[in-house]
């Protein structure tokens, strides 16, 4: 069966690259995405999908194929923007294209079998975080699994990812001369400096991979005058998005207390929270036994512990994985000129493929021994009850 559905794949090579390549070109940053979301719902279309747009975001889709009836309902989610002043600085470009040759081999060379397979488009990634919004919406919640793939310097997986908020808060006070009326005044600058020292305070007292991180957007007007607008952002991360909670909440009293000190009022604007998924070791297995059947390049032990990402939201609900393909060096990062640079290479192309044939393996390895995907959702459901619980442990 692999060996079908590898042969598959390498029969669209042409056509996937020259996809990923049409993408790299446009550059669409996020929601921007029309051309690069249309031209994946053409083809998926084309081969025999039910194709609906608009998903959530005007640039998102869903794409459907059921054969026979009932089976289990398998996902996979594809990014497609492009980092604004710089491009497809993060291989978003060639992910539409590998979960495409993967639905499509699976979809010509398992006919026998019942399953539904499901490719989002999920767009905006890199800015708003477009998967949350989908799934706010009632979108992906249909799936028993998920997948997903990423250029990178490695071959691998990862374990954690970081739960994430984001708050702008905008500090009110009142303007007043600084020589002649101090007394006045009521700065809306001092409340934020307030909170900044504050979060400092709340270092001592949260888990060592907690990150508290802020600055100044607009600290209010000259250095003679008392400012009565001041405009602060903080972003708050952790490995674990309960005890994140507990850390908006105290924080949320930073700002409530710094503006009660300092007799300012202020307004929240609070952004899409990213989660931290819940690690699906089964499935990261399966995705590195296909990765080394297929002799995928520069294989590596998974990563403990990474940023934050709008698939954590995703993993946080169903279980799933995402495989990371190498095609640029081992010291490149991503949003570089160094990724940038291999987008359109050799390698970038085979690692389409690569991408492609490891989640059609890992599919079919689902779909051909049901007690897999049984032991993938115990798994899940038990490391989320633990969640529940308290005593969650990635």
């Amino acid at each position: 069966m692999k060996e079908l559905l590898s042969s598959a794949i390498d029969a669209r090579k042409k056509d996937l690259t020259a996809m990923a390549d049409q993408i790299f070109d446009w550059a669409e940053i996020s929601g921007k995405e029309y051309q690069s979301s249309a031209l994946l719902m053409d083809y998926l279309r084309k081969e025999g999908f039910s194709v609906e747009q608009g998903t959530g975001l005007e640039t998102a889709f869903r794409a459907t194929y059921q054969n026979l009836e009932g089976g289990p309902t398998i996902g996979i989610l594809v990014e497609y923007d492009a980092l604004e002043g710089i491009g497809h600085a993060c291989s978003h470009h060639l992910q539409g294209p590998s979960g495409i040759g993967a639905a499509i081999a699976v979809k010509e060379c398992i006919r026998d079998l019942p399953y539904r397979l499901v490719l989002y488009g999920t767009p905006a990634e890199e800015t708003l975080g477009g998967k949350i919004v989908m799934l706010d919406a009632g979108y992906m919640k249909e799936l028993d699994l998920v997948f997903m793939s990423h250029g990178s310097p490695t071959t691998g997986v990862d374990e954690k990812c970081m739960a994430l908020e984001n708050f702008v808060i905008t500090f009110h006070g009142v303007k007043s001369h600084a020589a002649i009326a101090p007394e006045k005044g009521r700065s809306a600058f001092d409340a934020a400096l307030l909170s900044f020292h504050a979060l400092e305070m709340l270092r001592e007292h949260v888990p060592e991979d907690t990150r508290m991180h802020y600055t100044i957007r607009n600290a209010g007007g000259p250095p003679n005058v008392v400012p009565d607008t001041a405009v602060a952002e903080y972003t708050l991360r952790s490995y674990n998005t309960a005890t994140l909670n507990e850390i908006v909440d105290r924080f949320l009293n930073i700002i409530r207390g710094a503006s009660l000190m300092t007799s300012t009022t202020y307004e929240v604007q609070r952004d899409l929270p990213f989660k931290s998924k819940i690690v699906s070791h089964t499935v990261n297995d399966l995705l590195m036994k296909n990765a080394a059947y297929e002799h995928a390049p520069c294989i590596a032990p998974p990563r403990p512990k990474t940023g934050s990402s709008d698939f954590g939201n995703v993993l946080y609900e169903i279980p799933g994985s995402c495989i990371r393909i190498a095609f640029v060096g081992k010291n490149a990062s991503a949003h570089s000129e160094e990724y940038l640079r291999a987008g359109k290479t050799k390698a970038a192309h085979d690692a389409i493929l690569y991408a492609a044939k490891i989640i059609a393996d890992s599919i079919a390895d689902v779909l051909m021994d049901p007690d897999l995907l049984k032991s993938i959702k115990q798994e899940f459901a038990e490391a989320k009850k633990a969640l529940a619980d308290g005593g969650y442990q990635a």
